[in-house]
């Protein structure tokens, strides 16, 4: 049977592991709210880079624009002084002109098609990105909301919890306060284990027939002579 000082240090660790427990909790709720905000930040990014996309194709669009235009209207000069020359070799040298004219517009409208059917594509992008966050935005935002509430409520709870350590934790003998207190920052916990058919509960390990021997009488605070816990024996 367990004695009164290792009742104590039971519950103690019980409150521990649940104070513990809170803590990893809180500890994991701004990753969590970091990841949403980081999926938020994403999908804006998406859409400001469809935009960005849409907005260069436009600018290379009106660039087009303007050359055609320029050139067109070189072509009606062309077509104009072709009038006026009497010389034969002035009119084709002029007719060379405006061809080569022609032909750099065609080569500029096939352009201006490619660029077109881009825009097109550009919007869909755009059209299809502000939907996507539009719809995700509000569930993301609610997400956050509930990882909000869920902190403060694990704050209240790890409050409570503290206050029942600090509570579990007084009128503990200072030999068995200080042995809980060292074995309770290593990883591994339980700290204190029981003892069945001659097996320690926490490495699992056979304890030496002295342990053995002496826990059964129950007057000592004992630990594994294997992994160094906290040991009682549980009939």
């Amino acid at each position: 049977m367990p004695t009164p000082t290792i009742e104590k240090l039971l519950v103690l660790q019980d409150r521990d592991q649940k104070r513990l427990t809170l803590e990893s909790q809180l500890r994991a709720i701004p990753r969590e709210i970091a990841g949403v905000e980081q999926r938020i930040a994403a999908e804006k990014t998406t859409l400001e880079a469809a935009r960005s996309e849409l907005q260069q194709l436009e600018v290379k669009k009106k660039a087009i624009e303007t050359e055609i235009g320029a050139a067109t209207e070189q072509m009606a000069k062309y077509k104009s002084q072709q009038l006026q020359v009497r010389k034969n070799d002035e009119y084709q040298a002029l007719g060379v002109e405006i061809a080569h004219t022609q032909s750099g517009i065609g080569t500029l409208e096939e352009q201006e098609l490619v660029i077109m059917f881009a825009i097109d594509e550009a919007k869909r992008k755009c059209l299809s990105a502000g939907e996507e966050l539009k719809r995700n935005v509000s569930g993301h935002e609610a997400r956050i909301r509930m990882l909000g509430e869920r902190e403060a409520g694990l704050q209240s709870e790890l409050q409570t919890v503290q206050a029942l350590v600090a509570a579990a934790r007084q009128g503990l003998d200072e030999t068995a306060f200080r042995l809980y207190d060292r074995l309770a920052t290593k990883p591994g916990l339980p700290a204190v284990v029981s003892i069945r058919d001659g097996m320690c509960g926490g490495c699992h390990l056979k304890i030496s027939a002295n342990v053995d021997s002496e826990i059964r009488r129950g007057d000592k605070l004992l630990t594994c002579d294997q992994c160094g816990r906290i040991v009682y024996w549980d009939v």
